[in-house]
């Protein structure tokens, strides 16, 4: 009874001490013997705050620039007569983007979209500073371009590896999303994990780069961080972040990364020699004609070999399956695309092969692509061709037997006639065209107003346009 008595006493002396009232004495004494909670240290509190996301950024920021490109755009040309013209008042337009320094006397890596038709380059260093940069030298199909500014005793990043990343583990990317918007030129910093990795963005019509083997993060990667640095929480650039997936043009939290490695490597070779030399495997795959078709799993079906090039000699044959290279397993032709993109000149990929239902195994060294070593013919200083041979017509996919390939064509011409980079010239007027240096002789004999009806095929159709000489 004392016990019970007791239970409901103290209870109602606290209430009673609540309301305000004088407590009785024990009760003040044991309040007056409870220690004191110690108020934390400022110590401890920024330790707390100083995070592995907060080191990894110190670490690279100071390396990360902004860049800022001025372009000019020309008109159309109002006519397909007007193949050389005075063009109208061309207008300047200025693109955003990111790099980071991996050397420190200035040079700078970036994505190729970033600084694509450039005539200007500005850096902005995170002291606010502007410098103008050079190009070093760029590659579409991966994306990566290499530019130096005049300085020295930058601060680089350290690059770690994309081959061990663990799903789900912190990264960090950095870039200068919206920067002329921002009254300095201090990186923006965001967080997020490693989403999955090894993935493959199906190409789109527009696209011109190869986004393979890409890792994909939730860290939010927004217009102008192209180019910019992926950490991992050492502070360790494991990435270049390229792309995002949008409906909006802003993060949705599905971003893409280049590995590092491959940037490293294209960097490395446009330093180098000014230019990415490409492997020719001398064979065609079977690619996708749906979203569901790349999907399967059934490996590369060998659709074309180039007589007498590196698959050839190696033993592949049309109609053959790749199922693996080196120790990769090939389940669709994107994967494969991924092998070739690392490929380089010389290199030799160990491949299987299944035909008849039997698997064998065999060793493919790369060479140059037959375009890179064919000779060039040289128009008016902004047009060079190549003949077409049966390795060239296997290197592009051409079906036309005979004809001049267009290797390269400057932007002004390239907008003033309509032709394209890639276009194969089989026809001018009534006659069929089997070299470069027929069409040179043509152009060369063109009177002042004189038209000509050029004949291309452009992605396996046969199209013509009517130019004039001016």
């Amino acid at each position: 009874m004392t016990r019970r008595l007791a239970s409901i006493i103290l209870p109602v002396l606290l209430a009673a001490c609540g309301r305000g009232e004088r407590a009785p004495e024990f009760v003040e004494t044991l309040q007056a013997q409870r220690p004191a909670r110690p108020a934390p240290a400022p110590e401890a509190i920024t330790a707390t705050r100083r995070t592995a996301i907060v080191e990894a950024a110190e670490k690279v920021s100071p390396a990360v620039v902004s860049i800022t490109v001025t372009s000019t755009r020309q008109a159309q040309a109002q006519s397909p007569f007007d193949f050389f013209f005075v063009p109208p008042s061309p207008r300047e337009q200025q693109s955003f983007g990111t790099g980071f320094v991996i050397r420190p006397d200035g040079v700078i890596l970036t994505n190729q979209h970033v600084v694509s038709g450039a005539d200007k380059i500005i850096v902005s260093l995170p002291d606010g500073s502007d410098h103008p940069a050079q190009l070093l030298g760029e590659d579409p199909l991966t994306d990566i371009a290499v530019i130096r500014i005049d300085m020295k005793g930058l601060r680089t990043v350290t690059t770690g590896k994309s081959t061990d990343l663990m799903i789900g583990e912190w990264v960090v990317a950095l870039g200068n999303p919206f920067v002329y918007l921002l009254g300095n030129a201090e990186p923006t910093v965001t967080a997020g994990v490693v989403s999955a990795v090894n993935r493959n963005i199906l190409p789109g019509r527009d696209q011109t780069g190869l986004y393979l083997d890409m890792i994909q993060t939730d860290a939010a990667i927004n217009p102008g961080n192209s180019g910019g640095p992926l950490a991992n929480a050492l502070g360790e650039v494991i990435g270049v972040n390229s792309s995002i997936l949008s409906q909006s043009g802003g993060s949705i939290g599905v971003g893409f990364a280049i590995p590092i490695e491959r940037a490293l490597r294209v960097a490395d070779e446009i330093i180098r020699t000014g230019q990415v030399r490409r492997a020719w495997v001398g064979f065609d795959g079977a690619g996708a004609e749906s979203l569901r078709d790349w999907k399967s799993t059934g490996g590369v079906l060998v659709t074309n070999v180039a007589p007498g090039g590196p698959a050839d000699r190696a033993g592949l044959a049309r109609g053959d399956v790749l199922t693996r290279a080196n120790d990769r397993v090939l389940h669709n032709y994107l994967d494969w695309e991924s092998v070739k993109l690392d490929l380089g000149v010389g290199a030799t990929v160990r491949l299987a092969a299944r035909r008849a239902g039997r698997e064998r195994t065999l060793a493919l060294t790369s060479g140059d692509l037959p375009t890179t070593t064919a000779e060039k013919v040289t128009i008016l200083k902004d047009l060079q061709l190549v003949t077409l041979t049966d390795q060239v017509r296997a290197e592009r996919g051409v079906q036309s037997e005979r004809g001049a390939l267009i290797f390269r064509i400057s932007r002004e011409m390239s907008q003033a006639t309509g032709l394209q980079e890639g276009d194969v010239i089989v026809g001018m007027n009534r006659r069929r065209i089997s070299s470069a240096d027929e069409v040179r002789t043509i152009i060369q004999g063109l009177r002042r107003n004189e038209g000509v009806r050029v004949w291309i095929e452009r992605d396996g159709s046969i199209v013509y346009t009517d130019l004039e000489f001016r």
